[in-house]
């Protein structure tokens, strides 16, 4: 009895193991898939721009400018469990900057980070990382620059469902030292000493909600070599998601405190709101307001509120008017940028939006008026194929006299500014 009911429990697993040796396999090539992983991408990107008046208003009688930039990129990535690497080295600049014959490159690596899991929920991220939160309001990767923004960071995060919880610490400094302080000269890095951020992400399961809370303090270098002195500048703020269809709607609300880097008291606030509006599969219409107050004068508690380290671009006009390039000497009136875009899909491949902004400072100006004046966006996006996007744009402003005051250059001169732009950016995955 004993030996039948052996040989039976032998027939039964030899013919499970029988059974299951495919699965097994299965799972190991699985696991080997797993185990390696190598990301290869590559990426040329070419723009060409007309400038009749971006970033800064033209003068009457001054000429146009034109030229030609390029992103030449190559990312190599790695991973197995509870370890990621990146590296990324790129070229940028114009065409014609460098000579024909060039022994001095500018092949810089933009990435270099690695990641380690502790464990399935908690993270350390350390290196050269780009640092992109929500819509990148306060920290975002400036794609659209031809160089991108990145930052030399320390990331601890804590990731799980619908919970997300990232720490961001960063110190720089100019060089390695052996004495004389802590003394940063950011006249060419434009960048902060210190940093130290919280942030935090809930995303409901149920329901088309989402909230973000941000929390940073930065340390910016406000005295001299032989005097250093870090003067401290808070940021506190939410940024909320409500995705029902077909209503879109994005908010954000932010605070800072602290001190400019003279010295001055700070209290100033942004608000934004944006409303998305799907009428049909084709056409989608969108309207908002972003506010950033502003300072009144030089002197007293500082309300000019400053949007740090985010994608500007995307929000406050193409034509960069505002925060990616400075006011006049003096001003820092804040803005209020009222909005109203539509987009269209004409078909799969190709898309068509135009937007139409009213730009007014926050804070009343000396006796000039508020209204800066109008701009129109108008853009198309070419999927030509996979990995090839045709991007072109064309934008103009319609100034003020207040224009004139606070950017300078002559509001009756027409300012425009168009572009065309060819990304080609394959990228290739292997298991090993």
């Amino acid at each position: 009895m004993k030996a039948k009911t052996f040989a039976l429990l032998t027939i039964l697993a030899a013919a499970a193991a029988a059974t299951a040796t495919p699965a097994i396999a299965q799972q190991s090539d699985d696991q080997a898939a797993k185990e390696n992983t190598v990301t290869v991408a590559a990426q040329i990107r070419t723009r060409a721009e007309y400038r009749n008046g971006a970033l800064t208003p033209r003068n009457e009688g001054v000429e146009a400018a034109g030229f030609v930039n390029e992103r030449a990129r190559l990312s190599l990535g790695y991973q197995r469990e509870n370890l990621q690497l990146k590296f990324s080295a790129q070229h940028v600049g114009v065409w014609g900057q460098d000579a024909l014959v060039d022994k001095n490159g500018r092949f810089i690596l933009n990435e270099a980070w690695a990641r380690i899991g502790l464990n399935q929920d908690w993270f350390i991220q350390v290196g050269r990382q780009a640092l992109s939160y929500d819509d990148e309001r306060i920290l975002g990767g400036l794609d659209w620059n031809v160089a991108g923004r990145y930052h030399d960071a320390l990331k601890i995060g804590f990731e799980n469902g619908q919970h997300k919880l990232h720490g961001i610490f960063a110190f720089n400094q100019n060089d390695e030292k052996t004495n004389g302080g802590t003394y940063y000269d950011n006249s060419t890095t434009k960048l902060y000493k210190s940093m130290q951020t919280i942030w935090y992400h809930y995303q409901a399961a149920e329901a088309p909600f989402g909230i973000s809370l941000m929390v940073m303090n930065l340390g910016q270098e406000a005295g001299t070599s032989d005097d250093p002195d870090t003067k401290y500048l808070q940021t506190y703020g939410t940024h909320i998601t409500l995705k029902p269809t077909p209503v879109d709607l994005t908010a954000s609300f932010y605070y800072q405190s602290g001190k400019t880097t003279a010295g001055r008291k700070v209290s100033a606030y942004m608000a934004s709101i944006k409303a998305g509006f799907t009428l049909n599969p084709q056409w989608t219409l969108t309207v908002g307001e972003d506010y950033l107050s502003g300072s009144k004068s030089s002197e007293g508690t500082y309300k000019a509120f400053d949007p740090l380290y985010g994608t500007h671009h995307k929000f406050y006009g193409g034509m960069d008017y505002f925060y990616a390039s400075s006011w006049a000497t003096g001003y820092a009136p804040g803005l209020s940028d009222t909005q109203l875009s539509l987009a269209f899909k004409a078909s799969n491949p190709v898309k068509i939006s135009a937007a139409y902004h009213y730009f007014a400072t926050a804070a009343k100006v000396d006796d000039l008026s508020r209204g800066l004046g109008s701009e129109i966006d108008l853009q198309v996006d070419w999927k030509i194929m996979k990995d090839v996007t045709l991007t072109a744009g064309y934008s103009t402003m319609f100034g003020t006299d207040t224009m004139d005051t606070l950017k300078g250059g002559y509001h009756k001169s027409w300012q425009d500014w168009a572009w065309i732009s060819l990304n080609i950016n394959p990228s290739f995955l292997f298991n090993f």
